[in-house]
């Protein structure tokens, strides 16, 4: 029996199989198929040879949710408010990112002015009823719902988080009058304060609800038929898994499934390598993503924001989310010259249907990848380990319009196109490393994903980092990081209170309630057992009449408010540089992770028989370097280097799901885990 992990991304559909019987893996990949995302998932098994009867264990992740937002198609949304918020979606922030944009326009809201509705109701921010809930209120918001064809309905009281008795009582009368409406109340995906956010955090949920039923439905019922039954989990944005139940329940909370698997691995990868400072890179063929793990822990937010950029302030989503920052440059990234003629690459996407030109599967506008096979770093008859055959003289006529507008020849063109995206994925490490505080030279660079390894030497050397790891499999990190996840959630109470009217007592008391939740959430899943959970609490506090808050872990069962105190200004000081000792603290939000412990596959060290560097050697390709110039490199067979081989650049680097790029003046050795590491 085995463990099967499934990532879909924007090309490739990721599948990892590890045998608990013989501690083997396997990976394998196929393009993703976006007009039925479960071909794919199919596609990906049957490449495996893996039998459906010998998987115990199924988790799965992707881009369903993110991409029915961002490409919105989603369906017909209602949002029902408290009288007098029903604008709550329109009026949004005052803060304009954009600032001196006179002409700026905010975000279109999710749900149009006309089927965002009013009901008389009232609770005070303790969660005291001011006005009761006049259900009568529904008669004409539910006839116009049933006339206008709205499929989702999402409802957001005000101070709901403090008590969610009317909110409760609306969603059950509305799912008994639209029983074939999704309905959503904001409550049952986030206790956290703030109108604004929980709105849009509901409404974004019951938009994708249906979508999301409907394609679970259907992955149950393909895997069903091929012969797998097990438990089937969803890998969630917060690092952990769920199951399928709770997912079509809550899909917002899926929203960065795939990038906060890939996270996770490179945690397990840093703690493997007796690294407890990581920086991620995970490249994949539409978005490039990273993220900080400092002392081994990955950092989760509540502030996470859709499409945000430096002068969109996005749409915020209120629920767990792995921090990670993401841009628009990936292996399908589409090189194109603005309006004044200066040259961009991403974030369109060829992505995978037709996907860049030299797949030859009809696409002709010149990509990242296309770049990478002109400049000599992709074997175009090893892609994919040969499941693909790359065109090359599709790739120079895609470029040309490049070179053309450049006014250089081809093989120049491409060398723009990589400096340019690598420059995009420097400026995206530098914001989650540099502009927080961090200085890369105390961190190693971890990458997954199809391009990560190509440009790993690169950005690792721009940056600074101490040295690039690329582990095994990076093509397939983030399905390989699910397997090492284990089922997780997180509960947030937002509890606003004077730090001098706080005891430890009350702390106490919350988190009791808190556990308690957790304990009955994970009470419904028979796969866990009750000794296998563990908890972690963290407290949000800040300065009295401060917006924003800094989080610090607590001790649950002895807190002592002296100490919160204490780890608040250090970690205040260290976040913004400075504190004010003399100033009234207050406690805002209280946090509990929840964690069930159950078995991860282990890596085991690389077995050196039958390996040498000398049979790993495929031979010499001459390759551009960009501003190391040309080059006549080593191909190196990554399956055949074994454990304490060591190299000078230039090096190529070749398995199935990668090709690693090693400088001249850069040293790669392989570690006994069979990791490449470069510096």
């Amino acid at each position: 029996m085995g463990r099967m992990a499934v990532d879909i991304g924007g090309t490739f559909t990721d599948l990892v199989y590890f045998d608990d019987d013989t501690g083997e893996l396997t990976a394998e990949k196929s393009l993703t198929t976006p007009s039925d995302l479960t071909q794919g998932i199919q596609n990906s098994i049957a490449l495996a040879d893996v039998s459906p009867e010998a998987v115990s264990f199924f988790v799965h992740g992707g881009t369903t949710v993110i991409n029915a937002i961002t490409e919105r198609k989603g369906v017909k949304t209602a949002l029902i408010t408290t009288t007098g918020f029903r604008d709550v979606l329109e009026i949004a922030r005052g803060n304009r990112p954009d600032l001196y944009n006179l002409r700026f326009e905010k975000p279109e809201p999710f749900v149009p002015r006309y089927l965002r509705f009013e009901v008389r109701e009232r609770m005070d921010a303790e969660g005291n009823e001011i006005e009761p809930l006049h259900l009568e209120d529904l008669d004409a918001i539910v006839a116009t719902c049933q006339a206008e064809g709205v499929e989702a309905v999402a409802v957001q009281f005000l101070h709901s988080y403090a008590s969610p008795a009317h909110e409760s009582e609306c969603a059950a009368e509305l799912r008994k009058r639209l029983p074939d409406v999704a309905v959503t109340a904001s409550h049952e995906i986030t206790r956290e304060w703030r109108e604004y956010e929980r709105a849009n955090t509901a409404v974004l949920n019951a938009y994708v609800q249906p979508i999301v039923q409907r394609y679970f439905e259907r992955l149950e019922r393909t895997l069903g038929e091929q012969g797998l039954n097990c438990p089937m989990h969803a890998m969630q944005s917060n690092g952990g898994s769920t199951s399928f139940d709770w997912a079509r329940a809550h899909p917002i909370t899926l929203v960065e499934s795939g990038p906060s698997a890939g996270v996770n691995g490179a945690a397990l990868v840093g703690e493997l390598c007796n690294e407890p400072s990581v920086i991620y890179l995970d490249i994949g063929g539409t978005t490039a993503k990273c993220s900080v793990i400092m002392n081994g822990e990955v950092t989760v937010t509540t502030d996470y924001k859709l499409e945000w950029s430096r002068t969109n302030p996005g749409y915020p989503v209120k629920v767990p989310v792995v921090d990670i920052v993401e841009i628009g440059t990936g292996g399908g990234s589409v090189a194109w010259f603005d309006r004044v003629g200066s040259l961009k690459v991403g974030p369109v996407s060829a992505g995978a249907d037709p996907g860049p030109a030299c797949y030859g599967q009809g696409g002709t506008e010149p990509t990242v990848t296309d770049a990478k096979l002109l400049t000599g770093v992709l074997d175009p008859d090893y892609f994919a380990g040969g499941q693909i055959k790359l065109d090359r003289a599709k790739a120079a006529a895609a470029m040309q319009k490049i070179a053309d507008g450049l006014g250089v020849n081809v093989e120049e063109a491409a060398d723009a196109v990589i400096r340019l995206a690598d420059a995009d994925m420097i400026n995206a490490l530098k914001l989650v490393s540099i502009q927080r505080g961090h200085d890369p030279r105390d961190f190693v660079l971890v990458v997954g994903g199809g391009g990560g390894a190509m440009h790993a030497a690169t950005l690792g050397r721009e940056l600074g980092a101490r040295e690039v790891i690329v582990p095994r499999y990076p093509g397939y990190f983030s399905a390989w990081g699910m397997l090492a996840t284990e089922p997780r959630r997180d509960f947030v109470r937002t509890r606003l209170m004077r730090a001098d009217g706080v005891t430890a007592d009350d702390v106490r008391t919350l988190y009791t309630e808190l556990r308690d939740e957790a304990e009955e959430y994970f009470g419904s899943d028979t796969n866990v057992d009750a000794e296998d959970l563990s908890f972690a609490g963290r407290i949000d506090l800040r300065y009295q009449g401060q917006e924003h808050w800094v989080g610090v872990p607590v001790d649950m069962a002895a807190p002592t408010i002296e100490g919160v105190l204490a780890d608040f200004h250090v970690a205040h000081e260290r976040a913004f540089t400075f504190k004010l000792d003399d100033t009234p603290v207050e406690f805002v939000n209280f946090h509990l992770v929840a964690t069930a412990s159950v078995p991860r596959p282990t890596l085991k060290p690389l077995d050196n028989e039958g390996l040498s560097g000398d049979a790993a050697v495929k031979g010499t390709r001459r390759v551009r370097y960009g501003e190391d110039g040309e080059h006549e490199a080593t191909v190196l067979a990554r399956e055949l280097l074994p454990a304490g081989y060591a190299g000078d650049g230039p090096l190529l680097i070749e398995e199935k799901s990668a090709t690693t790029l090693v400088h001249p003046g850069q040293v790669l050795r392989i570690d006994e885990l069979g990791f490449l590491r470069i510096s």
